[in-house]
């Protein structure tokens, strides 16, 4: 499996559409190779690629929950 599409992965796809939408971030595909942070992202990406982040997007929309102000 490549490292973007596995769902286990800190940084994959998933993960940061996933975390963006937690986060209340603006939906911005993207992955992280070297893991979140640890590298510079990736923004060039494709069909397949932007889907998978969009399914990290909506499966937190869905099932997760968002991150409270602590103001």
């Amino acid at each position: 499996m490549e490292p973007q599409f596995d769902r286990t992965r800190h940084g994959s796809l998933f993960d940061r559409g996933s975390a963006d939408n937690y986060y209340g971030r603006r939906f911005q595909p993207h992955w992280y190779p070297g893991g979140t942070h640890k590298s510079g992202p990736v923004t060039e990406l494709t069909a397949d690629e932007v889907a998978e982040y969009e399914a990290g997007w909506y499966h937190n929309e869905k099932f997760g929950d968002k991150k409270e102000d602590r103001k």
